[in-house]
């Protein structure tokens, strides 16, 4: 196991002042035996930046320290890694015990600890009756969970995962993310996890880097990203259904800052009696829960907002007219030049 230590780590595509960069200045420190989710839209950068820790791409500038050693010239085989892809990449002539000790056999492991590692892998992930198996005689996410035990039984410092649930149905990703978090309390390996999924990131991560357009905008607990977050960005890319952002305030009454964004979430608008007028534009019913679409003004300056309540409320008609009033106690206050939080 190891620390990881990101320092200022750049990258560009290109030289001179036609290179095209696309990781600005990442910075963070994470703890041996971590478990990070780096989470994002497409093309933010986050593959990207696992990659470099990998060493699969060259870093720019900045370093990227495993274990207090600089690895930025190192080969992926020297940096006591191991990597799970989106992709299984198991060979299909082979068994499930072939494919978790291919890499081991490459490396002239003797067959006995071969088969020691193979094992306690496999008891970890549920995976011994499958062990004569080839894959195609496997589900997607039992080939997933084959992929994690060729990773395990490498025995590496640190665990890199590629959006390895990327491939799997809504029930196998809620499944294997159960089993994610077994498999890191039971081995403690410093783990870094890329998603686009912002429910992966909130359920898996003990700390999570929020990336955008290549910046790290926000690296903290699921729990301070999602009640403080560091950007409208960050506001509006975390939690589900997102924050509402209002421009323009109802009224100056809430005490926020001039000119500056209003952030509440859906869970914390209540109806009332004498709240903000909004017109309803439809509903979704969510099972223990109901989200509210209501327009705010109107016009073009009208802005949509989202509430959340318990299914056990009666639904608003489409078209009429009801009042929302916000918790003053959970507002968020951005600049509305730089989308950055106001304090507090």
């Amino acid at each position: 196991m190891a620390a990881i230590t990101l320092k200022n780590v750049i990258k560009r595509y290109g030289k001179g002042p036609s290179a095209n960069q696309v990781i600005h200045g990442v910075n963070a420190d994470i703890a041996d035996g971590e478990f990070i989710v780096i989470v994002g839209p497409s093309g933010c950068g986050k593959s990207t930046l696992l990659r470099m820790v990998a060493g699969l791409e060259e870093v720019s500038d900045g370093t990227i320290s495993i274990g207090g050693r600089v690895v930025n010239n190192l080969e992926p085989s020297e940096r006591d890694i191991a990597m799970v892809f989106q992709n299984y990449a198991l060979y299909p002539h082979m068994t499930v015990f072939d494919n978790m000790a291919y890499g081991l056999k490459i490396a002239k492991v003797s067959e006995a600890d071969i088969k020691t590692r193979v094992d306690k892998a496999a008891k970890i992930l549920e995976l011994g009756q499958f062990l004569a198996r080839k894959p195609r005689e496997l589900s997607g996410g039992q080939r997933q969970r084959v992929a994690m035990g060729r990773a395990i039984v490498r025995q590496p410092q640190v665990f890199l995962f590629d959006e390895p649930l990327s491939n799997l149905d809504a029930k196998l990703r809620a499944q294997t993310r159960l089993e994610i978090q077994k498999l890191h309390r039971e081995l403690g390996i410093t783990s870094l996890f890329v998603t686009h999924d912002q429910v992966e990131a909130m359920t898996l991560a003990q700390r999570m880097i929020v990336m955008n357009g290549g910046v790290m905008e926000q690296f903290g607990t699921p729990e301070e990203v999602y009640t403080r977050p560091a950007s409208t960005f960050v506001a509006s890319f975390i939690g589900s259904p997102p924050m509402n952002l209002l421009k323009t305030a109802p009224n100056t009454s809430l005490g926020g800052p001039a000119d500056a964004i209003l952030g509440i979430r859906p869970e914390h608008l209540q109806l009332s009696n004498d709240g903000w007028p909004l017109t309803v534009e439809t509903t979704e019913m969510l099972g223990a829960e109901r989200l509210t679409y209501a327009r705010l003004g109107t016009g073009p300056s009208s802005e949509l907002l989202i509430i959340r309540t318990e299914e056990s409320e009666a639904a608003p008609a489409i078209g009429c007219t009801i009042h929302a009033t916000p918790r003053t106690d959970r507002l968020h206050w951005f600049n509305s030049d730089t989308g950055k939080r106001i304090h507090p």
